[in-house]
């Protein structure tokens, strides 16, 4: 297979390296002309300057890595192609091409994956499998977290150029933590109702918000509260779900599922694999996108689902300058 990956950065040269090692033959698209010579040397990819030099080159499929704010309308341009599209997280950070890229994606049958590598990690994939066993009973209510110090992210630059410190790049803790937000309504179901308090707490000198708390209401009844940051000092992820049969922790950093059950009051700890690394689940994401390619069946969060995804985040955006909650609605989770 010939993959095209449109953006050199970090996350670009991960699935660059990555899909070398799973056997497809990658090209990168980098403007920047240094990061990209960087890349030829370094992996021996074949290089774009630009998306449409790419895509002329008939690839296979598409992984798009670059900011933010350049997501939704590069992605367009490839499921108008009618080419398969992986796209790192979010889709996009606004509304405006949304309806667009769910009638193309559909219209043109791509297989497509929005990044969520947070599925495939250990932790949440057993927090999901102890749930679909019902090992608590009717679920009432989650709390789920993240939270990181924004400028500890990329020691030795500067965090106020990051995309995160900058509205106009899609920065935001509400939309770089969207794998919590993704999480959520994969472990509790669809949402009705969403509310949110948002702001620039700290004295960061970013232009988005720093802090962010949610509350939604799901379909089931149960309810979910979401805190996310750019500001705590030790990183932090994790979720507590609890239900009338038992509770079930996650904590990254501890490494670790944890599931009480009321009925015997026992604990059962899962001990994340000792050889686990990071890089598999974007090993193990690649692997099933590649797969569905080859099935033509749908992948874990194609692009409609991600447009759900998006529009809870901009309800919780609307939330926070309006101050009230906000109905999900209908056909935004249909």
């Amino acid at each position: 297979m010939k993959a095209l990956v449109v953006g050199g950065g970090s996350i670009g040269r991960r699935h660059l390296r990555n899909l070398k090692g799973l056997g497809v033959e990658a090209a990168v698209a980098e403007s920047d002309r240094n990061r990209c010579e960087g890349l030829v040397a370094e992996l021996g990819v074949r290089a774009f300057d630009f998306l449409e030099d790419g895509l002329r080159d008939s690839p296979d499929f598409v992984v798009v890595a670059t900011p933010t704010h350049l997501h939704a309308e590069q992605t367009l341009a490839i499921v108008r192609a009618g080419i398969d599209v992986f796209v790192e997280k979010p889709l996009c950070h606004d509304d405006r091409l949304l309806s667009e890229l769910v009638d193309w994606s559909s219209r043109k049958g791509v297989v497509s994956l929005v990044g969520c590598n947070m599925r495939f990690h250990p932790g949440p994939a057993q927090v999901k499998a102890l749930l679909e066993k019902n090992c608590i009973g009717r679920v009432l209510f989650a709390r789920v977290h993240a939270g990181s110090y924004l400028p500890s992210w990329r020691p030795g630059t500067d965090y106020r150029m990051n995309y995160a410190a900058k509205q106009e790049t899609g920065g935001g803790c509400l939309l770089d933590f969207i794998h919590e937000i993704d999480l959520t309504r994969w472990y509790m179901g669809e949402v009705e109702e969403a509310f949110c308090m948002a702001g620039h707490l700290s004295s960061l000198e970013i232009s988005t918000e720093d802090v962010a708390a949610m509350i939604w209401r799901h379909s089931s009844g149960a309810l979910s509260e979401i805190h996310v940051d750019y500001v705590q000092r030790s990183y932090e992820r994790g979720c507590q779900i609890v239900g009338e049969r038992g509770t079930i922790f996650w904590d990254f950093m501890e490494k670790q599922v944890r599931w009480f059950d009321a009925g015997s009051e026992t604990w059962t700890v899962f001990q994340q694999p000792e050889s686990w690394e990071i890089n598999q689940m974007y090993l193990d994401e690649m692997r099933h996108f590649i797969d569905c390619i080859g099935t033509r069946k749908a992948s874990v969060l194609p692009i409609a689902e991600a447009a759900v995804l998006m529009r809870i985040v901009l309800a919780a955006k609307e939330s926070a300058r309006a101050g009230r909650s906000v109905a999900i609605e209908r056909e935004a989770v249909s």
